[in-house]
């Protein structure tokens, strides 16, 4: 058979291993970032480098994609786009700030991500960001997609979403919210797509080294509060909000080397305790509920993803139960915090 009948010359996937990696670079980005925006985890753009071919065609795609070396849209769809876009908005965001800003969650962050699932109102971006503003789950003193009173901090509109960059600011004189977990970014779109990236609170404690222990509470609160943050606002921009479904994940980085060690409630280590480090370094978590199911039973709702992800710390056979007493204590807190 003659070489190339048509013209088409064979794949020459080392180099264009190697021109991915250089374009990386180029842009400053780092392995964890790029995995990120691909939406693949870190040994797999490890492997990516390495130019193994035990890569699945889909992965190796999305990670040519970053750095536009392929055409075409994600195999996520829209709201695979969504989150990209989002994580290389906040990137550029953070480019003003000091290497070592809190601001960069220079220990490790976790982000989530959501998406309506049914038929949903053409809203006016100035409603959308109403019905934003009225989602709020005011049930800890730092709820997600907050929307602070400050015009500094205020949630603004840009190119057709609602977006906040909380950056941390040399005035604060509570150092406590110029840590990495008052530092949130998040963007939310019409047609019901969020994203939220956060640092972890446990960093800011001055009694805690910063990456050395991981809440066995506050996951929970956090996830149960975006699930139900996505439930207020079907509520106010779907046709039918209990045939809507809610689609949700999340994504934890900075996890090797950390114990889970209950901080937030002293009490959980008598009933849930790991049995060492955490040898992985992330954790992807993802659930499809209906907007039904988180009002009826959100512990049931949460309990396979935070099963899932204490297991990286050896933690098995997590009781159903002890995630719905979690939701209850979490559903108790009563704050407003506007300001």
């Amino acid at each position: 058979m003659p070489a190339n009948p048509r013209g088409v010359s064979p794949l020459n996937w080392r180099g264009l291993v190697a021109e991915a990696v250089r374009r990386r670079k180029a842009e400053k980005l780092t392995q964890k970032e790029h995995a990120a925006l691909a939406g693949v985890s870190i040994p797999t753009i490890v492997s990516f480098d390495r130019g193994e071919h035990t890569l699945s065609l889909g992965k190796a795609f999305d990670i040519l994609r970053v750095v536009g070396l392929l055409e075409g849209p994600s195999k996520e769809g829209a709201q695979g786009n969504f989150v990209q876009e989002s994580f290389a908005r906040w990137r550029e965001l953070i480019d003003i700030l000091p290497q070592d800003s809190p601001g960069r969650f220079p220990s490790g962050w976790y982000r989530f991500d959501y998406a309506l699932l049914g038929e949903v109102k053409e809203l006016e971006l100035h409603r959308f960001r109403d019905a934003l503003r009225d989602a709020v789950v005011d049930h800890t003193g730092w709820p997600l997609f907050l929307f602070l009173r400050t015009p500094e901090r205020e949630p603004y509109e840009a190119d057709g979403v609602i977006e906040c960059w909380v950056r941390p600011r040399e005035d604060q004189q509570d150092h406590r919210l110029n840590d990495a977990a008052h530092c949130d970014f998040w963007r939310a779109a019409p047609p019901g797509r969020a994203f939220i990236m956060r640092g972890y609170q446990e960093d800011g404690e001055e009694t805690i080294d910063p990456r050395t222990i991981f809440d066995t509470t506050l996951p929970i609160w956090r996830m149960g509060e975006a699930l139900l943050h996505a439930r207020n606002l079907a509520g106010a921009i779907a046709d039918d909000p209990h045939a809507t479904k809610v689609q949700f994940r999340a994504l934890y980085t900075g996890l090797s080397g950390r114990v889970l060690r209950s901080w937030a409630n002293p009490l959980t280590d008598l009933f849930v305790k790991g049995s060492g480090a955490s040898r992985s370094d992330e954790a992807a978590l993802e659930i499809s509920a209906s907007v039904h199911e988180i009002e009826d039973d959100l512990g049931k709702v949460l309990h396979p993803m935070v099963a899932s992800l204490f297991e990286r710390f050896g933690v098995t056979g997590l009781p159903v139960d002890w995630v719905r007493t979690e939701v209850e204590r979490l559903k108790q807190g009563r704050f407003n915090v506007r300001s």
